[in-house]
Parts: structure tokens; C-alpha cells; sequence
């Protein structure tokens, strides 16, 4: 026979409407209060936004497998900022000293990476910014690029991997 106390348990607690789910707010807003102003998009040329979007293709590839290991980075120097080409070269070397592999030595990964898409956003007739989608295997990954036109040039002066 047991001769212990009972302690009791405390009421259930109410459960709340919103509970699994984001409280949001749904009220209807002023006119000039929502949305939230976001950047202007240029109105760009069909024929001009079609070969800036093709060579964004092309400089993404190559970012790619400079950030895999396998292209030399010396090859987007001329259209890197210094700071671009930096992390480029930075990502490259950690690449190939977990690889342990030499440069030369052959591919340092087995899949090369691939390039799916390329969205541009024309902020104006010199600044664009690139979504693009990688494949590596079975895994894709995000890119951001922005490009900026300087001496009639196209520059990547923001890279992001994600």
C-alpha cells in the first residue's frame, strides 16, 4: 500500500486561435502605407536585356566553378571588384585545402556545378541584379549578383552564395 500525497495537476491553459500559425495582421491598410515602397525596376530593351542576361549566364557558370575549385579565379578578374574577387579566390582556396588537392592535379569535386537559371532585375540602364539557381549534383543553390556598368563594362560588385 502506497501512502503518498496526490499532488494535483493545474487547470488545462486556454489555447489560443492563432496557435501553429503566424499572428498576422489582416486589417486593411491606407493606400499609401502598403505595400511597403520597394526599388523602381527599369524598363529595359528586349534585345539589350537578352545579351546582359546571356553574359550574367556565363559570368555565373564560371563563379561557380571558381567557388567549386575547379576554374582558376584569375580568370573573372576583369569583371570582379577587387572585393568580389577577394571572396571568390578565399571560397576557392577553402575548396581546395578540404579537398587536399592541388590545383593542378585535376577536378577537385566530382560533379561540376551548373547553372539552371538567371533572373535579372534592371534597377536602371547601368544596375542590374541576378538571381541565379545552381545545380551541383543533386543539390541547387542560390547566387546573388549585382552587376553595375562602369566604363561601359559590366562589373559583379556584390556576390552572394547561399
Amino acid at each position: 500500500m502506497f501512502h503518498e500525497k496526490v499532488v494535483p495537476l493545474p487547470p488545462p491553459a486556454p489555447v489560443a486561435s492563432v496557435q501553429g500559425t503566424l499572428a498576422l495582421d489582416l486589417a486593411t491598410r491606407p493606400d499609401d502605407a502598403w505595400p511597403p515602397p520597394l526599388a523602381t525596376v527599369h524598363a529595359l530593351g528586349l534585345r539589350e536585356r537578352r545579351k546582359v542576361e546571356a553574359w550574367a549566364h556565363r559570368f555565373a557558370q564560371a563563379a561557380v566553378e571558381i567557388a567549386g575549385g575547379d576554374r582558376p579565379v584569375s580568370q573573372l578578374l576583369r569583371w570582379t571588384t577587387p572585393e568580389v574577387y577577394q571572396d571568390l579566390a578565399r571560397r576557392a582556396q577553402l575548396v581546395r585545402v578540404a579537398a587536399a588537392r592541388d590545383v593542378h592535379s585535376g577536378r577537385v569535386q566530382q560533379v561540376r556545378p551548373h547553372v539552371e537559371s538567371v533572373h535579372a532585375c534592371w534597377l536602371s540602364d547601368r544596375v542590374a541584379e541576378v538571381s541565379v539557381r545552381a545545380r551541383h549534383g543533386h543539390r541547387s543553390r542560390a547566387v546573388a549578383i549585382r552587376f553595375e556598368k562602369r566604363q561601359d563594362r559590366w562589373l559583379a560588385v556584390a556576390l552572394e552564395f547561399a
